[in-house]
């Protein structure tokens, strides 16, 4: 649930990185790793092989047989010793159209379902991670391994594994059908293409091998430094960053267009190399071939058949130097990847998780809680305990860095503590799994999102299953519900760019009437005033305690006005509880304690 709060691949200063800076990958483990992910998918791939690899063959054959059809009609021999030809040309021809169809259909479709496959698994490896696992991303390198890195599938099923295995068949048919008309010929062909398949596609991979890794990750960097622009532009304009922030966005796509054209030259060099190879084989099967031929061992039409054979066979070669290219950055992306999922999950899931099952209201019992940030030497919190009754509202008082988020962040399993215990109704959170622990303790984060839909599918992302009534019944606690109903379209009312834009306050009273839909029987709410001017956020708190009465809250702040309707105001500095601000309770309208 928390999931719907939270904008998991956005980077926030106010909650440190937990994992170890990612590291990069190389070699061909991930890529290995790659292919596992699609196994599931193995038919429909080989499958769309095997359509690629007939169509290839059925072009090689269908050149060959119509060179030898061409060459026999000349000899103007009786029509019922050409008809086979004639009808093998025709039948080719028109299997060529349809493998080619099929090729694509299959191939795309088999391709299309496995890479949205994966993609959904690398979704999956990154929820475990957000949000205290997220900011060791950037949010554009984030967004540009979920989206370009997990196309690499896609270039590796159809740009790489295809071509070769097309081009692999091709070439073994042409060496067979060469060495059946004249063994001299096929020898000099098997050699020539196993000479050029071994010296350029590896040269390429070779040179490609250095540019893949760096391309990839300039392509992340560059993708960032855009998010940077786009998101922070209001910030870069504040500070007169703008010129700066777009000169590193300039100097990663320069470079990558530099690694763009040497790619090209090389690519165009490699091909030119391939051609003076099929030239080369051209000449010399045609060379072995003749002393055969003018012994009248070998018939004309087999020379023509030979010289053909040795053209169409480097052309199916033709694709393998940009595959070796792709195959290069394929690597590179699916190394990235393998850092994704080889990231360690902030919090580690119990291997036997205790059911927690919570009914009416609960308290929460903090005793010496110690939590450590990865990233810090000292910790965030250290041996705090705080009680938080049954069914009272509990303000959490401190400055910035004190410790406040941490403690969200550890009672809703988003960070693990090294010490200390958290007891819900009975059950040491430590020993639940992490979604039961955030069914019963969740609420409105510092990072919540607004999200460019509805004003109704904003809400519903709490409890889809809401009518009106509730969505009306949360809107009026949390004090919107009027400006709602004053809008032409009411809950069907578009929120973000080209539509309507709530205000600060607006913004969060909507996301406190999404934490008051889902309806936890524990609500924490993280600096809900976070960016109002202090009437606003005075305002916005005294109507959040007021919506809250008689429901286990745990309210975290810095502002000091509009506290009135509190049960409990505890001050918390430097990871610890103040000296006797632990657990006092205060009867409404109370001074608070400072």
């Amino acid at each position: 649930m928390t999931s719907l709060y939270s904008a998991a691949a956005r980077r926030t200063d106010s909650r440190p990185a937990v994992v170890p800076p990612v590291r990069p990958s190389g070699g061909s483990w991930p890529t290995v790793r790659l292919v596992r992910h699609l196994l599931p998918y193995w038919r429909r791939l080989l499958t769309a092989g095997l359509a690629a690899a007939g169509s290839e063959l059925a072009a090689a054959a269908l050149m060959a047989t119509a060179s030898w059809l061409i060459t026999r009609a000349a000899q103007q021999p009786p029509l019922a010793s050409v008809s086979l030809a004639i009808v093998a040309v025709r039948a080719l021809a028109l299997g060529r159209g349809a493998l080619r169809y099929g090729d694509r259909l299959l191939g795309h479709d088999g391709v299309l379902r496995a890479v949205a496959g994966f993609r959904t698994r690398v979704y999956e490896a990154l929820v475990p991670l957000a949000p205290a696992g997220t900011p060791a991303f950037r949010s554009g390198d984030l967004l540009t391994r979920l989206v370009d890195d997990v196309d690499a599938a896609q270039d590796l099923l159809l740009r790489i594994l295809l071509p070769t295995a097309a081009a692999a068949a091709v070439c073994v048919a042409a060496t067979a059908t060469a060495s059946m008309l004249l063994p001299e010929a096929g020898l000099v062909l098997g050699v020539l293409l196993f000479v050029a398949v071994l010296l350029v596609p590896t040269t390429v991979l070779a040179v490609a091998r250095r540019t893949g890794r760096a391309q990839a990750a300039l392509r992340a960097e560059l993708a960032a430094h855009v998010v940077d622009l786009s998101e922070g532009a209001a910030d870069l304009a504040a500070y007169g960053a703008q010129g700066r922030a777009a000169a590193r966005a300039r100097l990663a796509a320069a470079r990558i267009a530099r690694l763009e054209r040497r790619r090209a030259l090389t690519t165009s060099l490699a091909s030119a190399v391939l051609m003076l190879f099929q030239g080369a084989a051209l000449v010399a099967v045609v060379w072995s071939a003749l002393g055969s031929h003018a012994d009248g061992e070998l018939p004309a039409v087999h020379l023509t058949v030979l010289a053909v054979l040795s053209l169409v066979a480097f052309e199916a070669l033709a694709p393998l130097p940009a595959a070796a290219f792709r195959l290069a950055e394929v690597r590179a992306r699916a190394g990235r990847l393998a850092d994704l999922f080889d990231t360690p999950a902030p919090v580690v899931e119990p291997a036997a998780a205790v059911a927690l099952v919570v009914d009416g209201p609960v308290g929460v019992h903090i005793r010496d809680l110690t939590v450590r940030h990865r990233t810090c030497d000292a910790p965030a919190l250290d041996g705090l305990s705080l009680h938080l009754p049954a069914g009272q509202r509990t303000v959490l008082l401190g400055a910035s860095g004190s410790g406040k988020s941490t403690l969200i962040s550890a009672l809703m399993r988003f960070v693990d503590y090294e010490g200390g215990s958290i007891e819900v109704a009975g059950r040491e959170l430590r020993d639940c799994a992490g979604h039961e622990v955030r069914r019963v303790i969740t609420g409105m984060t510092q990072d919540a999102h607004v999200f460019h839909a509805t004003i109704r599918a904003n809400l519903l992302l709490a409890r889809p299953d809401a009518g009106d009534t509730e969505l009306r019944d949360a809107a009026r606690r949390a004090r919107i519900l009027e400006w709602i109903e004053s809008l032409p379209d009411g809950f069907d009312t578009c929120l973000g760019p080209d539509g309507t834009e709530p205000s600060g306050g607006q913004r969060t009273r909507l996301l406190l009437a999404r934490a008051l839909l889902a309806d936890p029987p524990v609500l924490v709410l993280d600096e809900p005033t976070e960016g109002l001017d202090p009437d606003a956020a005075a305002d916005v708190l005294a109507d959040i305690l007021d919506a809250t009465r008689n429901r286990t809250t745990l309210l975290v702040t810095h502002e000091r006005e509009g506290l009135t309707g509190a049960d409990q105001v505890v001050t918390i500095e430097r990871g610890r509880v103040r000296a006797g601000a632990a657990g006092e309770g205060r009867a409404a309208g109370a001074p608070v304690d400072r």
